[in-house]
């Protein structure tokens, strides 16, 4: 980094980049690591020649509102602007590092069904975890839906995840001159993001662009033998043009997303990556090809205790028998345990085991702390609240009932837990504040 300027200057082989310092961080925001035209794989962005003006967040890609995501968790997109011409990424860097410090990498992809979110989105502000940890995030932008997921004609499919691997090549080439060690690069997502990082260990093209991977309540349940279900979706899809407006794309994403129904589990997240299409190997070798990055690539998954509940909560049939005294709330909790249990927990131990019987290492863990009398209290996204705490999780209605000071807390152990395995790929076993940690098995 260089000085004499207000803003922060750092010169890499991407180019010259200027960014700001926001309290005990420094921020790069809104770098360009690739372009691509709509349903066109993504080409990585060359050294530019002018100053990079790094002073901006990253565009969310377009995408329709989540009336459940914005009752529960109080505005999670922000202010942020959405455009097709999205391929960008965000540095969080902490603001006191030495010269010639090497501090380890993580990079971010972010969770929301392979439809929603954005690596700038307020809720996964990591400025708290950086500064706390003296770790440096990589929040990555890309593509979702309609615009990376399908596949129909001659559209190709998994752009998102050719989007992830743009990234992680730009980390690798740029994050020393910021005070990353590229020998020590962690991939970490939730959800869908989490399900984007298991997949990442086998894309084509992905060895030596990490070196562990965080899964982190990954919808296995969900995902595999899903060609049939794409064939349904691809005929509703088949009805855009090719250079539809954005707003009409977005617009039709749910029909084509409603037309997966009567796919069981898997209808519950119709977008997705697609084996036997670039960078994935067919399906049918995908369980040898994990078995091969288990050597490779050390693990830390893990749930929360009650990762259903945002998914049966708000049924409606629930709802209404939830107040009746002993029969609603045990029928409720039921409906909780068995989705956590079929579409995350179960797969995610079998994932586990399988990469621990391959020769890998790594750890599990399940998150269990909330609030007694929130309904939402350990459920699915409830971990980022405790990973990335931001001021606008303290009015968030997921979280109702905890204090700022409770939350913070809270989090210490979980944020200590992904620190260490990110420094060291080693985690203390251990049950604390309803953490608990244990080596794979």
């Amino acid at each position: 980094m260089t000085g004499e300027s207000p803003f922060p200057h750092w010169t890499c082989p991407a180019g010259e980049i200027r960014g700001w310092q926001d309290c005990a961080v420094l921020r790069a925001t809104g770098i360009r690591y690739a372009r691509a035209g709509r349903y066109e794989q993504p080409v990585d962005e060359p050294a530019a020649t002018d100053v990079i003006d790094a002073t901006h967040w990253s565009p969310a890609c377009p995408q329709p509102v989540a009336p459940l995501l914005e009752k529960l968790l109080n505005r999670p997109l922000g202010d942020l602007v959405q455009d097709e011409d999205c391929l960008r990424l965000s540095l969080t860097l902490p603001a006191d590092l030495e010269p010639g410090e090497a501090v380890p990498v993580i990079v971010w992809i972010h969770g929301g069904s392979y439809t929603w979110g954005a690596g700038d989105a307020p809720i996964f502000d990591p400025a708290h975890f950086v500064a706390e940890q003296r770790i440096i995030v990589a929040s990555v932008t890309y593509r979702l839906g309609v615009f990376s997921y399908l596949g129909v004609d001659e559209r190709p499919a998994n752009l998102g995840l050719l989007d992830q691997l743009s990234a992680l090549r730009w980390v690798q080439a740029n994050i020393a001159a910021f005070g990353g060690d590229p020998g020590n690069v962690t991939v970490f997502g939730q959800s869908a993001g989490a399900d984007a990082v298991a997949h990442l260990m086998i894309a084509q093209g992905s060895q030596g662009l990490f070196h562990r991977a965080v899964i982190a309540s990954a919808p296995f349940g969900s995902s595999g033998r899903r060609d049939e279900m794409y064939a349904r979706m691809a005929v509703t899809a088949a009805t855009l043009p090719h250079d539809a407006p954005t707003a009409d794309l977005v617009e039709h994403q749910a029909r084509i997303g409603a037309s997966a129904r009567g796919f069981g589990l898997r209808s519950a997240v119709p977008f997705g990556v697609r084996f036997g299409r670039a960078p994935l190997p067919p399906e049918a070798e995908a369980r040898a090809a994990w078995r091969q990055a288990a050597t490779r690539v050390p693990i830390l998954i893990g749930w929360t205790s009650r990762d259903g509940a945002m998914f049966t909560v708000p049924i409606p049939a629930l709802e209404r028998i939830a107040p009746w005294p002993i029969v609603g709330p045990t029928a409720v909790e039921v409906a909780v345990r068995a989705v956590t249990r079929l579409v995350f927990s179960a797969p995610a131990t079998a994932f586990a085991r399988r990469h621990q019987r391959a020769g890998g290492r790594g750890y599990r863990y399940e998150l269990s702390w909330g609030p007694a009398d929130n309904p939402y209290r350990a459920t699915h996204t409830y971990d980022m609240a405790l990973m990335f705490p931001a001021e606008t999780w303290w009015d968030a209605a997921l979280i109702a009932g905890a204090t700022r000071e409770e939350i913070l807390a809270a989090g210490r152990p979980v944020r200590r837990m992904l620190a260490d395995f990110v420094r060291t790929g080693t985690v203390d076993v251990r049950d604390e504040r309803g953490l608990r940690v244990r080596p794979l098995a």
